[in-house]
C-alpha cells in the first residue's frame, strides 16, 4: 500500500479512489461488462468507439477498467478476476463510485451440466443462479459420510436475473453471432456459482473433499440446472439485496465529495488516457441519485468444458476467440438497448468519457 487512506469502514485515498479498484466517480460509466480475463476485457473494448479515447486503469490489486463509449452510449469494461469475493469488491466499490443505476452484465466461463442443451460452445444466459458453498463445520477428515446428518456442501436458494436484460442479451447474442458459427445461444437454464473451482464443483483431487457424487446430487435437486461457474450467484445476489432494500432519504458520505479532477494518480494506475480537462464532476447531483437508485443484472456465459460427458470435452482457443469477439459485440449492443433515463445517468461533466474531452 502506497498511498494514505482515508475511513477504515469503505478505505478510499485522498483523491476519492475506492481502495481495490483503483477508481474514482467520474472513472466507471453506469453501463458496465464484467469480465474475468483481462484480454477477454481488451477484446471487448476494441468495439468501443474511437473518441472519446479509451480510459484504461489497472489498479494495484489487479483490477483492470476500460471506460469509453459504444455507439455514443458510454460504457465500461472491468475485469476482476475469479470468485465472490472479487465480485463483491467490484460491484460494492463501483456502486458507491456512480450516481443513479447500474446495469451489468457479465460475460464469463461456465462448464456444462446439460451437455445435450449446451454442449461445449454454447452461450448461456442464465435465468437464475443457486450458490454451492463448503460447509467448513462438515468433518472432511471422516473417511465416510453414510451416517454423518450434515451435509458437506450447501446449496442457496435461487435468485433471478433483470428480466428484460436478459431478453435482450439473447436477441442480441443471436443478432451478433458470427455467419456460419454454430454455437447455440440458450436462456432458459439455471447456472450454479461454486465457492471453488475444485471441491465444491466436484472435481476430484487428493484432498478429502466428500464430493464424489456432488455434481449427481446438484441435478437431482435444481431444476433445469445447465451450468457451473464461480461468480455470477453473487452478482444476482447483490443486486437483489440492493434493489430491495427500503429507500432512505439519507446522503451517501462516501459519494458527497468534493476533490481534484480527474486523474492517473495516485495508485499508480496503467492508463491509455483519461480525462484531463481539469473539470471537476457535478457532485452535488451525486447523492441525490443515489437513494432510489437500481442495479439491473444478467450474465452471457460461454460453455469451455463438458463435464457431464464420457469425454469431458473442452473448448479450443479459436473457439473460445471467436466467440469473445461477436459475443462481447452483443453484449454491449444489449447494454445500450437497456433504457436508463438520463436523469439515473451518472454526470458526464468532467466524466472519463465526456465528449468534451474530444
Amino acid at each position: 500500500m502506497k498511498d494514505k487512506l482515508t475511513d477504515a469502514n469503505f478505505p478510499r485515498t485522498a483523491d476519492n479512489r475506492v481502495y481495490h479498484l483503483g477508481l474514482r466517480p467520474g472513472e466507471i460509466a453506469n453501463r458496465i461488462v464484467t469480465v474475468g480475463s483481462p484480454s477477454r476485457a481488451l477484446t471487448i473494448a476494441t468495439h468501443f468507439d474511437e473518441e472519446p479515447k479509451k480510459f484504461r486503469l489497472v489498479s494495484e490489486r489487479g483490477f483492470q477498467t476500460i471506460t469509453g463509449r459504444y455507439k455514443g452510449v458510454p460504457v465500461s469494461v472491468i475485469s476482476i478476476g475469479m470468485g465472490a469475493p472479487n465480485m463483491d469488491f467490484f460491484v460494492r466499490e463501483a456502486r458507491e463510485s456512480i450516481a443513479g443505476d447500474m446495469v451489468i452484465v457479465r460475460l464469463g466461463s461456465c462448464g456444462s451440466l446439460n451437455y445435450t442443451s449446451a454442449p461445449v460452445g454454447t452461450v448461456v444466459v442464465p435465468k437464475a443462479c443457486v450458490s454451492i458453498t463448503r460447509n467448513v463445520d462438515f468433518d472432511f477428515a471422516s473417511s465416510s459420510d453414510e451416517h454423518i446428518e450434515e451435509k458437506a456442501y450447501r446449496i442457496s436458494r435461487p435468485v433471478s436475473d433483470d428480466l428484460q436484460l436478459h431478453q435482450l442479451i439473447v436477441s442480441s447474442l443471436e443478432n451478433a453471432r458470427a455467419p456460419g458459427d454454430q454455437s447455440k445461444i440458450v436462456g432458459d437454464l439455471v447456472n450454479a456459482s461454486a465457492d471453488s473451482f475444485y471441491s465444491s464443483q466436484g472435481r476430484l483431487t487428493s484432498f478429502p473433499d466428500h464430493n464424489a457424487h456432488l455434481v449427481e446430487e446438484l441435478l437431482q435437486q435444481i431444476d433445469n440446472l445447465g451450468t457451473l461457474e464461480m461468480e455470477t450467484h453473487h452478482l444476482y445476489h447483490l443486486a437483489k439485496c440492493w434493489n430491495n432494500r427500503p429507500n432512505q432519504a439519507f446522503t451517501n458520505p462516501n459519494l458527497d465529495h468534493t476533490g481534484p479532477p480527474l486523474t492517473t494518480g495516485p495508485v499508480r494506475p496503467v492508463t491509455l488516457a483519461s480525462s484531463t480537462s481539469g473539470v471537476t464532476p457535478d457532485n452535488a447531483a451525486i447523492p441525490a441519485a443515489i437513494i432510489d437508485s437500481k442495479i439491473h443484472v444478467s450474465a452471457a456465459q460461454i460453455v469451455f468444458a463438458a463435464r457431464t460427458s464420457a469425454d469431458r470435452d473442452f473448448i479450443t482457443p479459436e473457439r473460445v476467440q471467436a466467440i469473445e469477439e461477436w459475443g462481447g459485440k452483443g453484449v454491449l449492443e444489449a447494454l445500450i438497448a437497456y433504457h436508463v433515463p438520463s436523469e439515473r445517468l451518472h454526470p458526464e461533466k468532467g466524466s472519463a468519457w465526456s465528449m468534451q474531452n474530444v
